[in-house]
């Protein structure tokens, strides 16, 4: 028997628009919301042409696979949950994601043996209602060029940075908190910015 798929997301940009992802009924898989994808994209602009990118929790793939719908030259997607990278992997070759790579692995344990300054924006999206954001966001910081960005959505607003980094835009979507970063010039950590509210 198949696993039950509780929903499926839809791109919602780029060269897949509306393309659909499907959702397992997972613990702590949350997908996220349309509003806030559209909403992150605008801040990020629409053409990623040439950036790298990694969505470090996947889940579902959808910031990922929108990443790399709008351009991205490469798009890592990491995942620890078998089911999850089945579907994944499914998805990117009905997709023909030439420039999308899903890896099974432990996004922390991944994050800190990579090579720093490997990619322009990094994604963080860990299950829900877990406590790895705290521990992902001095990861992520690292690999982030620099220039680069962080994305982090979690239940809660950030209350702590990774040194050197500052708040770009934030914002909310119900229970959704979500954050852009930046490298703060010289390490310098500025005021919160004023939160965004969305429709989910």
């Amino acid at each position: 028997m198949k696993p039950a798929v509780a929903h499926e997301v839809r791109i919602i940009g780029g060269q897949w628009k509306r393309s659909k992802l499907p959702v397992a009924d997972r613990p702590g898989l949350r997908p996220t919301p349309d509003r806030v994808r559209e909403t992150l994209f605008n801040w990020l602009g629409q053409d990623l042409a040439g950036w790298r990118c990694l969505d470090a929790f996947a889940g579902s793939g959808a910031l990922g696979f929108e990443a790399a719908s709008r351009g991205a030259a490469e798009v890592l997607l990491l995942e620890q949950d078998a089911e999850a990278v089945a579907r994944l992997r499914a998805a990117q070759q009905r997709l023909q994601a030439g420039t999308l790579r899903v890896e099974r692995a432990d996004a922390l344990a991944w994050m800190a043996r990579a090579p720093a300054g490997s990619f322009d924006l990094v994604l963080l999206d860990p299950p829900f209602d877990s406590e790895l954001m705290a521990r992902a966001l001095p990861l992520a910081g690292r690999l982030a060029a620099a220039d680069g960005l962080i994305y982090a959505e979690q239940r809660q607003p950030l209350t702590a940075l990774p040194e050197g980094w500052a708040l770009r835009r934030q914002g909310r979507a119900g229970a959704v908190h979500f954050h852009l970063l930046r490298r703060a010039p010289g390490g310098y950590t500025a005021a919160a910015p004023r939160t965004q509210t969305v429709q989910e």
